[in-house]
């Protein structure tokens, strides 16, 4: 295996390796030994599992033994004492028949290192490296290393050779983040569905107000550290563009010495009504004043990034997750807002107030459909849809209202689906929702009308759309199906079958 080759396609894939990092998955000695003089402490090797299987084709291929035969399969951690921080985990095959007494006497009292079992017992043998590579932490594995799901994880199989057959075969993975020689910061945030805003009519001095929804997926993973210049790796190009544009405006606010170096690992549809802007900006924003060691309010991440002036949706779900309504602003002469703007022309105005959250039900499944069309509503365009339609009919405003006190929150508190989804329904045909819907392409209204008739309690436009969320309890598969029969006749489209996200961004230091 040419290892200085692949450790530079690897590179490429994932990012700088520091040599620690090249070291640890090159070397042809003890590992165990080698985190011990890495950390400058001992370490302890946990069993997580430990039984013997059958072989299976793909084990008894590497082995060289016929399927069926006994395989020792175990699990283990190596932990840095005395702080039983997860350093590597490693999964190990070993054909039992062919292990020396001893040496499986030990291997089956589990916690014994390999490689101080092969010195205990003086056997001679060399490691033959395989495989290197990278995957997305799992959440089993997120779990076991303690980092976020979908951070890259570094691994490497190796045979451990002994008179010319293998003795075992042996998986080591540690965490991309681990072993670097720079401090970094990942976040993970949700993406969110708007599922309405409430009153654009502002006859009680205060406008907008919004109603919506945190989501596991899709969800944006962004790493940063130091750097001499803002660089944007991953993503479209817009999400380069907007992150330097926030991180220097967070930079300057928060008069950082340093800007930061982003990749985006993975990321939320632009312009499709789920909220990707926002996220992206409030996550360069805690990334860059972490990095500095500095606390910065979501709400003051979010003026100084511009973002939260009509909707405060976006700026909650980062920081709270869960089913959240916002209260607005204050509406008039000489108040927070004096007219019918989106957010993205409402600089300057503060994100709404929070004035209600609810863990959202984890049984009710959200089926996520984004139709490939025309992108939602943005920019000039959005502008002049708020100042051709608005101000919205008091009527329907207190219409809107009555749905979300009397049925949408009632539908949450008590787990009523079928009142919450009676309630989503409803408010499709109501106030400036009604507007956004008018407003789609036809293949979005019947959209809707498909997921409800394959059974979904509620079916809406997130937004401007074309993004369109149902709920469902038993039959999200059948639902999803649905979406995806109407989505096939107008050009496609994609799906997700995810959960509400009872909790804001997770923020990990590495």
């Amino acid at each position: 295996m040419d290892l200085p080759a692949h450790l530079q396609a690897l590179e490429q894939e994932v990012g700088r390796l520091s040599p620690v990092q090249k070291i640890l998955l090159s070397t042809d000695g003890s590992v165990t030994q080698m985190l011990e003089v890495i950390t400058g402490s001992s370490v302890r090797l946990d069993t997580h599992s430990q039984h013997v299987e059958p072989a299976d084709a793909e084990t008894a291929g590497v082995l060289q033994c016929r399927e069926g035969e006994d395989v020792n399969h175990r699990v283990v951690t190596i932990r840095r004492e005395p702080s039983g921080e997860v350093l590597l985990t490693a999964v190990s095959h070993a054909l039992v028949a062919r292990l020396p007494p001893e040496f499986r006497e030990d291997l089956m009292r589990a916690d014994i290192p390999i490689g101080k079992i092969l010195l205990r017992h003086r056997i001679e043998a060399r490691r033959e490296i395989r495989e290197i590579g990278a995957t997305p932490a799992d959440p089993g594995t997120a779990g076991i290393l303690g980092i976020l799901r979908g951070e890259p994880v570094l691994s490497r199989r190796y045979e451990i050779i002994h008179g010319g057959i293998p003795l075992l075969s042996i998986r080591e993975a540690f965490p991309y983040h681990a072993f670097l020689d720079e401090r970094r910061v990942i976040i993970d945030a949700p993406s969110r569905i708007h599922l309405t805003l409430i009153d654009l009519h502002g006859g009680l001095g205060r406008v907008d107000g919004s109603v919506g929804l945190a989501l596991e997926e899709p969800r944006l993973l962004l790493e940063a550290s130091l750097s001499s210049r803002c660089r944007v790796q991953g993503g479209e190009t817009w999400a380069g563009d907007v992150a330097c544009e926030v991180a220097t405006r967070v930079q300057e606010a928060i008069r950082a010495s340093a800007p930061a170096a982003f990749t985006i690992r993975e990321a939320v549809p632009r312009h499709v009504g789920l909220g990707s802007g926002t996220q992206l900006a409030l996550s360069v924003g805690r990334a860059l004043a972490a990095l500095h060691g500095r606390e910065v309010a979501v709400r003051d991440l979010a003026r100084m990034a511009g973002r939260g002036g009509t909707s405060g949706i976006g700026t909650a779900a980062f920081e709270h997750g869960g089913f959240l309504v916002d209260g607005g602003h204050s509406f008039g002469p000489g108040r927070e807002k004096q007219d019918f703007r989106p957010s993205s022309a409402s600089a300057g105005v503060p994100p709404a107030p929070v004035i209600a959250r609810h863990h959202f039900p984890l049984d009710w499944k959200v089926i996520l459909a984004v139709p490939r069309t025309a992108p939602g509503a943005s920019g000039s365009r959005e502008r002049e849809i708020f100042r051709t339609h608005c101000p919205v009919d008091p009527g329907e405003v207190q219409a809107v209202c009555r749905e979300v006190l009397v049925r949408m929150l009632p539908g949450i508190a008590e787990r009523d689906l079928d009142l919450f989804g009676a309630s989503v329904n409803r408010i499709q045909e109501l106030g400036f929702k009604r507007v956004e819907v008018s407003l789609q392409n036809p293949a979005i209204r019947d959209l809707l009308s498909a997921m409800r008739a394959a059974g979904a309690a509620c079916a809406g436009l997130s937004s401007f759309g074309p993004a369109v969320y149902a709920i469902a309890d038993t039959n999200a598969r059948e639902v999803e199906q649905a979406a995806r029969s109407a989505m096939d006749g107008t050009g496609g489209g994609s799906t997700w079958i995810t959960r509400a996200r009872n909790e804001g961004a997770r923020v990990r230091v590495a």
